[in-house]
């Protein structure tokens, strides 16, 4: 694949977003960020903004997201726009790559996490590094395995993730942009 053929799919979030799309411009590919009116994002580039009836189509029930990662969410309409607008990022994507944490119920942790479980909902090949095992995991039928190396292999794919970026998640998103892109 060539890269300036590649869109990431993203929310320009500070963190793993913001990396995820550095990395993206750096070799050429394409970005994408949704974001919607009162959003604070990180990146300029690719800036997709929602519309009111575009973040409906997104609009999912937070007693059902609460139930489903087994924890309460924000009630906050800010809250409730960014789980919208992560609903248009793994909705475009063919495949996902989030940097988290992974909790021991197989969930992960904070809102990203709503952005794996849709993931899984939509059979999309999930991958996940987890700073705290400093490990890349892919999402097999239901648990997680390890994963060496792994490589973008779609078109279209999502990066998205926590906002506290340690330096071990910045080196697995490089590795990952490395590993895919090889001159």
């Amino acid at each position: 694949m060539k890269p300036q053929n590649i869109i990431l799919y993203s929310g320009g979030a500070q963190g793993a977003e913001a990396e995820f799309g550095k990395y993206a411009e750096k070799i050429g590919a394409q970005e994408v960020n949704f974001t919607f009116d009162g959003h604070k994002i990180f990146r300029s580039r690719g800036v997709r903004v929602l519309t009111i009836d575009e973040l409906l189509k997104g609009d999912v029930s937070l007693a059902y997201i609460s139930k489903l990662m087994n924890r309460k969410f924000n009630t906050g309409k800010l809250f409730k726009k960014v789980l919208q607008s992560i609903w248009h990022q793994i909705n475009s994507a063919e495949e996902v790559f989030v940097v988290g944490h992974i909790l021991d119920d197989g969930t992960v942790k904070g809102g990203t996490g709503w952005g794996a479980e849709f993931s899984k909902l939509c059979n999309k090949p999930l991958h996940v590094f987890d700073q705290e095992q400093n490990l890349w995991f892919k999402w097999s039928r239901d648990s997680w395995k390890t994963e060496k190396h792994p490589k973008i292999k779609s078109k279209n794919f999502a990066g998205t993730g926590t906002r506290f970026l340690k330096a071990n998640g910045k080196k697995a998103i490089k590795d990952l942009f490395e590993t895919s892109f090889k001159k």
